[in-house]
């Protein structure tokens, strides 16, 4: 059979199911191409499909619906008007795939009995089972359609609608397990090692698969076709440039350049396996297509497959996801608030971060779509004419075409563009990590731009002092940073180019960021932070940097071992944020909880406020007071040794004259050859009272040093008095994981978000005010936080 090519000449396109050239808008490019799609590579006839077909459901009491192409199993069943076998709807290229678009299908395909529903916009293409209810809102995605030989199939037909996405996840989780196997067994790397592999693969499968827009996937054929082709027509050519690389690893070095600007690989990267594990691993994964990056079938099995991959050695990177997600939740970030991780580890945090964020976008503008349509269609819809339905209609498209816009990362501006390239950043000390929370991040929709391989601690790109909304971040426990730890002209960062376009988008505050190591060359890391004196354990030094990147308000959440909380040791500590934040909640979880990942300290989940300027301004003036006031109380002792000491000050120098008198005296007496005894006895006496003098002085000095320093711990609790504030406290037994990692049933967290939500809200803990887009454009977000005093409830 000949294949079905696209037509288009003069500004139309050749339609065959209509047998006529029409306008090649771009919705209709779509249609024809995905035809020729359905005809080449799916085996269907032109006889058994049809192109804008409509229908009328009079039993629900709505108008017109159009799908636009229509497949039965047969041409037979399409003459006799029978069920439809599959519906596709079509969208142009730059209308992103949001099941909610699609409504006229859906109303199609549910009305017309179809088993199957498509959407398309040719880059991305969507398969779903239709409910047997025929209710749109509850189709399910599944992996793929049947071919035209399949049609009869009733067990190949169950099977495809069984392979939902969530059945993907777990299959993909599994193939991705089976690959790091094959690389362990047969090139006896380590389990780190062969992850690396593993990535680098995925990412060359990604690149084919985007390249061929979603149409073609990366199999074990098409690799060794073009193995060949390559070994006979290209390499020849390039060993005679003296270029020398087997076709593995030049598909590789292309890979490196598509991601070039992402830095997930080192230039002198290269693969690491041998050809024979390479195609084994392709023909594994030759059931998934990669191509389309916002998939969370392969996100969250990737996110799967690290949680085994980094247990034990490299557990410490991994926080466990229910934890994750709990904490997200509580600090509930908003569009617009910017996010960091200065600790990211496999990225946990920043993806559950993008995605709650993405997810709130979503809603929001499918709450614009569902507006505008209701206000389009009005209530007299059904009584229009076809032609005005049709007119309609397409000012939907249109409607829906311009609001999609806002979800496309890809679009400058947009609001998931901003989202993805101006909300999200991350730090990781260890490379392996950094590059794997990009892939990560990747994997699951995007906002990698921010991750960077850097020492959490020290600037890089946007993270910098004030700059942050919500910090979510789970730091190193229980190691300590070097005293002797310099820093030196190798953390400055000196790429111009880079540093130019910064300063183009963070202002002044970018060349002050700079100063916190080009000023301090020589220093030590410690010398940065008002804690390093005290402690140089890394959780301490990393509360102070968290709090240190917030923005006056902003809200942070720690992954914290509960010494920090009840350590004598560290009471310092606890002070110096009781000072600059407040503590919103403290959630003590099971030590079950990250045995999984190789940790043995019991954990907290700690959650703090930073002070607005008003609370500051508050603060302060409570301070000021307590001190007033407990000084009162001291007031005749500090007089007392005051005075005692003012007194010795008076007598050192009335003795000092005394004994330069003596010395005189006894000078001109030993002259004069006179007695001399009386005056050495007098001096002996001044020198004496000289000692004592200065003995009751240091008494009067330490009394004095001693009750400050008695006031000052008395300050204490009554600025804890004055600047009195409500610190929930939960403990739940169940977190939701067990300590073997795997899922537990009670998880007592969600409750608990539940619960806060209310007490948050209910005491303006901070605004959850939706923040506005043109609010985030001009970077103008602020919170109303409450000052009255409450008593310390549990939840």
């Amino acid at each position: 059979m000949a294949k079905l090519e696209v037509q288009e000449k003069n500004g139309t396109i050749f339609c065959p199911l209509k047998n006529a050239w029409l306008i090649a808008k771009p919705e209709e490019k779509v249609r024809q191409r995905y035809i020729c799609t359905l005809v080449n590579d799916y085996g269907y006839s032109l006889d058994q499909m049809a192109q804008e077909i409509k229908v009328t459901n009079s039993q629900r009491g709505q108008g017109k619906a159009r799908a636009d192409i229509v497949i039965w199993k047969n041409k037979s069943d399409k003459d006799a008007k029978k069920a439809a076998f599959i519906v596709v709807e079509c969208k142009a290229e730059n209308v992103k795939i949001h099941v909610e678009d699609f409504y006229q299908g859906f109303n199609y395909a549910s009305w017309a009995h179809a088993e199957f529903f498509v959407t398309t916009n040719e880059k991305e293409t969507k398969f779903f089972n239709v409910d047997p209810a025929y209710l749109p809102q509850k189709l399910e995605e599944v992996v793929a359609i049947p071919t035209a030989k399949d049609v009869d199939n009733a067990k190949k037909i169950e099977q495809l609608k069984n392979q939902t996405k969530t059945f993907t996840r777990e299959e993909f989780t599994k193939t991705l397990q089976s690959c790091h196997n094959i690389i362990r067994n047969n090139d006896k790397l380590s389990p780190e090692a062969a992850f690396d592999e593993i990535s680098k693969l995925l990412f060359m499968k990604i690149r084919y698969e985007r390249q061929q827009k979603g149409t073609k996937v990366f199999t074990k054929e098409e690799y060794i076709a073009q193995a060949e082709n390559y070994e006979k027509n290209i390499r020849p050519g390039l060993k005679s440039a003296g270029i020398d690389q087997p076709y593995m690893q030049n598909l590789f070095n292309t890979t490196k350049v598509e991601f070039k600007d992402d830095h997930l690989f080192e230039e002198s990267d290269e693969i690491k396996i041998r050809e024979n594990s390479f195609i084994q691993i392709l023909e594994k994964l030759q059931n998934f297509n990669l191509s389309d990056t916002q998939d969370d079938v392969k996100g969250i099995a990737f996110e799967q497959f690290l949680g085994t991959t980094f247990r034990g050695e490299l557990g410490q990177f991994f926080t466990p996801r229910t934890i994750v997600d709990f904490m997200t939740e509580i600090l509930d970030p908003q569009e617009g608030e910017v996010i960091c991780d200065p600790t990211c580890g496999s990225g946990g945090f920043l993806i559950k971060a993008f995605e709650y964020v993405r997810e709130k976008i979503e809603r929001d503008i499918k709450e614009q779509k569902d507006k505008l349509r209701e206000d389009l269609e009005g209530a007299d819809f059904n009584s229009k004419s076809e032609q005005e339905q049709a007119e309609i209609s397409e000012k939907i498209d249109d409607m829906q075409s311009a609001l999609n816009t806002e979800l496309d990362t890809s679009i400058e501006n947009s609001r998931m563009y901003q989202l993805s390239h101006n909300c999200i950043y991350g730090t990781d000390a260890n490379p392996r990590m950094a590059r794997t929370s990009k892939m990560n991040m990747i994997m699951h929709g995007d906002g990698h731009g921010g991750v960077h391989h850097h020492d959490g601690l020290l600037n890089v790109n946007g993270i910098f002092e004030e700059r942050f909304d919500v910090i979510l971040t789970n730091p190193p426990f229980g190691q300590n940073v070097d005293k002797n730890q310099i820093i030196s002209e190798a953390d400055k960062f000196t790429d111009e180019e880079m540093k130019k376009k910064y300063k183009e988008k963070y202002g002044t505050a970018y060349d002050e960021a700079l100063k916190q190591v080009d000023d301090h060359i020589g220093k030590t890391l410690l010398s940065l932070y008002d804690l390093g004196s005290t402690s140089t354990l890394t959780e301490v030094l990393f509360m102070e940097r968290c709090l240190r990147l917030l923005k006056k308000g902003g809200r942070m959440g720690m992954v914290l071992p509960e010494g920090v909380l009840n350590n004598k040791n560290l009471q310092s500590v606890r002070e110096y944020f009781e000072g600059r934040a407040k503590i919103i909640l403290i959630c003590s979880i099971p030590q079950d909880v990250f045995i999984a990942a190789g940790a043995t300290v019991k954990p907290s989940l700690v959650f703090m406020r930073r002070f607005t300027v008003d609370e500051e301004a508050e603060y302060a003036r409570c301070k000021t007071e307590a001190l007033a006031e407990v000084t009162a109380l001291h007031q005749a002792e500090l007089d007392s040794f005051e005075n005692a000491i003012a007194i010795a000050d008076s007598l050192t120098d009335s003795l000092k004259d005394d004994l330069k008198d003596a010395h005189a005296r006894l000078k001109q007496a030993k002259k004069d050859k006179k007695n001399t005894s009386s005056i050495e006895v007098e001096i002996a006496t001044i020198k004496q009272e000289q000692v004592d003098n200065k003995a009751n002085k240091k008494k009067a000095e330490k009394e004095l040093k001693d009750l400050k320093k008695k006031i000052s711990e008395e300050v204490k609790p009554v600025i804890k008095k004055k600047f009195d504030y409500d610190i929930p406290i939960a403990k739940v037994d169940d977190a939701g994981i067990t300590t073997t990692g795997a899922a537990s049933e009670g998880n007592q967290l969600p409750q608990l978000v539940d619960e806060y939500l209310t007490y948050r809200t209910q005491n303006n803990l901070w605004s959850d005010k939706h923040l506005a887009y043109e609010y985030y454009q001009n970077n103008d977000c602020k919170y109303c936080c409450s000052l009255d005093g409450k008593e310390v409830r549990n939840l």
